[in-house]
């Protein structure tokens, strides 16, 4: 049985619930309550690469509450699609938040079709962020699409005083985010699969860190063979790592306890108890 491609429309509907949701989140932001599941304006829509997606969203709580690692629910038109996408927080300029998602499925592939203007439902922001409150070099590891929660660690530790950051990104092909990191990281260095991956570029700058005035922190973002092998090298230098999780996530918030990982402490949700651990939770050696 095949069913129509589902193609988004802005309905006369639509922009009553944005109109509605827009006074809903300036309440929100006036009082410091958090908003419920809303309704907010597409304002940008770009392809970084081959079914890789950066979508702008404006929404004034989101961008003045959400911090690097966290995420937001994003709910698709489609009625036979309940439940949402966390995508990570990414660039943050003014009332508008980025997000970079790859195009895998029918979901993405919805939104994906979507184009500024256009409107769509989102909860958040979500989750635990990356803790960078002491002073240190923090060096910011991704691999393909965890791409975003660095870009936004990148973006805060540019504002802070007495920190700075080294970019370290991994590719398959090309290089989709190099230029927007590079806005904010004070270093920024890239690799694809041709040449190696993050852990070659981690041995070439070692020196480079172990010179510099500020200890060295890893923030990372990415798939789990390279946040495990990020560990292990760490470990080995005793450097502290923050990591984010990119699990397979139901609710978003904790109900549903699909995106169980393992820790030291027992099974954890990765939405509500993170999605960032350090290694030493994880017990990555």
């Amino acid at each position: 049985m095949t069913t129509d491609a589902f193609i988004p429309t802005v309905s006369v509907a639509d922009r009553a619930k944005l109109e509605h949701s827009e006074a809903l989140v300036a309440s929100a932001v006036s009082h410091g309550w958090f908003p419920p599941r809303h309704t907010v304006e597409i304002t940008g829509m770009r392809e970084l690469d081959t079914n890789v997606m950066c979508m702008t969203i404006r929404d004034p709580y989101i961008a003045q509450h959400g911090r690097p690692a966290q995420f937001v629910d994003f709910f698709t038109h489609d009625p036979m699609r309940l439940m949402p996408r966390p995508f990570g927080i990414g660039e943050i300029n003014g009332d508008e938040v980025s997000f970079i998602f790859a195009v895998v499925g029918e979901g993405t592939r919805q939104f994906a079709a979507m184009r500024a203007g256009d409107v769509i439902d989102v909860l958040g922001p979500l989750g635990r962020p990356f803790k960078t409150k002491e002073d240190a070099n923090y060096v910011l590891v991704a691999g393909g699409l965890g791409v975003p929660p660095v870009i936004a660690a990148a973006q805060h530790i540019a504002g802070l005083e007495g920190s700075r950051s080294t970019a370290v990104f991994g590719y398959r092909k090309n290089h989709f985010a190099d230029d927007i990191v590079a806005r904010y990281a004070d270093t920024v260095h890239s690799i694809d699969e041709s040449e190696g991956n993050v852990i070659t570029v981690l041995d070439r700058i070692e020196d480079e860190l172990k010179a510099s005035d500020l200890p060295p922190v890893i923030l990372s973002c990415g798939p789990m063979p390279m946040m495990k092998a990020i560990a292990t090298w760490a470990a080995k230098r005793d450097i502290p790592c923050q990591f984010s999780l990119e699990q397979r996530m139901g609710c978003g918030y904790g109900t549903c306890v699909l995106c169980t990982t393992d820790t030291v402490d027992g099974r954890l949700k990765v939405c509500a108890d993170g999605p960032v651990f350090t290694r030493e939770q994880l017990g990555w050696e």
